[in-house]
């Protein structure tokens, strides 16, 4: 089985052989790693070429910059493997991390994805390892909602079978595109597996998307997640999803002023308020919600946060 690992680069000069050291110190049996060089205005596109003479699993293009799901595509178009998985090139994966993951894939050739840990912000204040148990799910909702995977929707820690992408591929434009991307593979799997072998190190990036996230940007996230919730026939049903989103849907309300998208919850169907694994914050703006609307809730919610600014 042949893994194609897909890395966009743009200005990594400083991290870009740190991550393919932590993959070309051991790779798989059999693997290519392809660098997609994003135009990057640095050294970038000479180390890349570099790399590629020095190694032969590396083989390399050069494009006008086109951004993240672009470049993403473009590794996508010329992956020759039987599964695919993408590294940013900030990040770096933990020793044999691929070598064990394809030894499990060969185990189990059913799955059509195989997610694995990540230590999320490695680095930083707030880091910590996201593990997602032994599992495997036989229907992408169920992934969904028992892993909470909107939660971790990375593009990055999941190994895919390169069939998934026949029809799939990354949104050019889009801000967020792992969330936009991740629904639509989950609809042509059949088996999700999920292991705790292997590890993902997301780096700490101040400006990256998530840390620098405006109302723009914001929207396209929101718009992912509630395309996904009607998808699955859910926008309206009460569930720690729906809470999450609505937090999204407040911080968008606030930043740009646009109606809101997000549905109003149907009160007679699901779980109530107190059943929901939930913040004592998040509670309060449901029990607001319920007396109110999405669109009410939104302006009280700039009100508030208006009046605290002001003190």
């Amino acid at each position: 089985m042949r893994l194609s690992i897909v890395i966009p680069v743009y200005r990594v000069e400083q991290t870009l052989e740190r991550c393919l050291e932590s993959i070309l110190r051991q790779p798989p049996a059999d693997c290519e790693v392809i660098l997609v060089d994003d135009g990057s205005p640095d050294a970038c596109p000479r180390l890349c070429d570099e790399w590629a003479e020095r190694d032969p699993h590396i083989r390399v293009a050069h494009q006008a910059n086109a951004g993240l799901s672009a470049a993403r595509n473009t590794g996508i178009k010329m992956a020759t493997g039987d599964y695919i998985t993408f590294v940013d090139s900030d990040d770096f994966v933990g020793d044999n991390t691929f070598a064990v993951l394809m030894a499990k894939l060969s185990a189990h050739p059913e799955f059509d994805m195989l997610e694995y840990p990540v230590f999320w912000h490695y680095g930083g204040e707030e880091q910590r390892v996201m593990k997602f148990g032994i599992g495997e799910y036989h229907d992408g909702h169920d992934y969904w909602q028992r892993t909470q995977a909107w939660t971790h929707t990375f593009a990055c820690n999941k190994i895919y079978a390169r069939r998934l992408f026949d029809e799939a591929r990354f949104p050019v434009g889009k801000y967020f595109e792992d969330a936009h991307t991740l629904p639509a593979l989950l609809k042509a799997a059949k088996v999700i597996g999920t292991t705790e072998e292997g590890m993902y190190y997301y780096t700490v990036n101040p400006d990256g998307i998530t840390a620098t996230a405006d109302g723009e940007r914001l929207t396209d996230l929101l718009e992912a997640h509630v395309n996904n919730m009607k998808d699955m026939g859910i926008a309206r049903q009460l569930s720690k999803y729906y809470c999450d989103v609505l937090n999204i849907q407040l911080d968008v309300y606030e930043q740009t002023r646009r109606r809101p998208i997000l549905p109003d919850p149907d009160w007679k169907e699901g779980p109530r308020i107190g059943q929901l694994d939930i913040t004592r914050g998040n509670r309060m703006k449901l029990r607001v919600l319920r007396r109110t609307s999405v669109k009410t809730l939104c302006k009280i919610n700039r009100l508030l946060h208006k009046m605290r600014r002001s003190r």
